[in-house]
C-alpha cells in the first residue's frame, strides 16, 4: 500500500510520533534544547536533501536510528550561523 503526502506539511504531521520519540530520547541523555522542529530541519536540510522515492518506514527508521550527535552539531552550526552582538553595559562604566 503506497501512502502518498499532498504537503511536506501533512509529512511531518505524520512524523510526529518519531520525531516526539527521537526528542524524548535526545532530552534523556541530556540534549534538553532539542525539539522535534530541529530533528526535522536537520533530516530535511541534510539526510533528505537528494533523497528521492523515501517511504514512510525508511524515514521513520533514519529518525529513531539517527546518532544524537549528528543532529545537536546540526543545530549548534545553525546556531553559530545566526548574526550575534556584543552587548556592553555602557551604564555600569559611567
Amino acid at each position: 500500500m503506497e501512502i502518498t503526502f499532498n504537503s511536506e506539511e501533512e509529512l511531518y504531521n505524520r512524523l510526529i510520533p518519531a520525531l516526539t520519540t527521537k526528542k524524548e530520547e535526545m532530552n534523556r541523555k541530556g540534549f534538553s534544547y532539542i525539539k522535534e522542529e530541529d530533528i526535522w530541519n536537520y533530516f530535511k536540510e541534510v539526510k533528505w536533501r537528494k533523497a528521492n522515492g523515501l517511504e514512510l518506514h525508511e524515514m521513520v527508521d533514519d529518525i529513531l536510528n539517527c546518532d544524537d550527535i549528528v543532529i545537536d552539531s546540526y543545530l549548534k552550526t545553525k546556531l553559530n550561523m545566526k548574526n550575534r552582538k556584543l552587548y556592553f553595559d555602557d551604564e555600569s562604566r559611567r
